[in-house]
């Protein structure tokens, strides 16, 4: 794979997407955090202020699933349904050049939201004089950036393989469940069906546990887990992003058009 050819393609998705007005979003941020600031504090005065932290990580968190989940299932699947697809593979790109650079190209957008997003969330602490831990949360943020290219990887593998509506409704499926999956799994142990045990942990193994990749509660209490603990999830998140990039690549490979 050529990285000159996948930086073009990155630049040319990062700017599809902003045409696409994505960055509209942190106007919603901007307004659920005000809301929040202003009414919080006449719900519940004593714990507002954790409240309020617990708020701006949670929109964070739903508004680059938004993006990831909306945007990164038609980012294949959308060159497909148009037919310029045959126009992008008759010029010198290579298919696994085309999945990453979209990948890598969602991701920038992710990552400068999820940036900006942070920032505004900090200044709103610090105006409001609400003390928060600036180390944890900025952690957080970076892991979010990292289940955000995890989904965007997942978004794109169903873009490949079937229609728009499907592959978004896959996705949003993997994130609830990678999310419940632990939970899952402790359920069905309280079980005595052994077939629903098998397919708890099947699912638990084949599906990524983004859980791993959540530190919204963490950073709020500032209980950040040791150091080689973060380091063994980021390690999984990144390597389960590039299996799943490895299938979408091998998929796409696969078809004709």
């Amino acid at each position: 794979m050529n990285p000159h050819r996948i930086f073009v393609i990155a630049s040319n998705a990062f700017r599809e997407v902003i045409r696409d007005r994505a960055l509209y979003l942190l106007g919603v941020f901007a307004v659920i955090l005000l809301l929040a600031n202003r009414a919080l504090p006449d719900i519940a005065v004593v714990t507002s202020d954790k409240m309020l932290l617990d708020v701006g990580l949670g929109a964070m968190a739903l508004i680059g699933l938004v993006v990831t989940v909306f945007v990164g299932t038609g980012l294949i699947n959308r060159e497909i349904e148009k037919r310029t697809m045959i126009v992008l593979l008759s010029k010198p790109v290579s298919r696994p050049e085309l999945i990453v650079g979209k990948h890598l190209g969602l991701v920038a957008v992710t990552a400068v939201l999820v940036t900006t997003m942070t920032l505004f969330y900090m200044g709103l602490l610090w105006v409001q004089r609400i003390p928060f831990p600036v180390g944890a949360i900025a952690l957080s943020s970076g892991f979010l950036v990292l289940e955000l290219s995890l989904l965007t990887a997942v978004a794109i593998l169903f873009g490949v393989s079937t229609s728009s509506l499907l592959a978004t409704l896959l996705t949003l499926a993997v994130y609830l469940v990678g999310h419940l999956s632990q939970d899952l799994v402790r359920m069905v142990q309280l079980t005595r069906s052994e077939d629903l045990q098998r397919l708890s942990k099947g699912l638990y193994l084949v599906l990524p546990d983004l859980s791993r990749l959540t530190l919204r509660n963490e950073a709020i209490y500032n209980a950040l887990p040791p150091v080689g603990e973060l380091v063994a999830h980021a390690s999984y998140g990144l390597l389960y992003t590039l299996m799943v990039l490895i299938a979408a690549i091998l998929i796409f490979m696969g078809r004709e058009f």
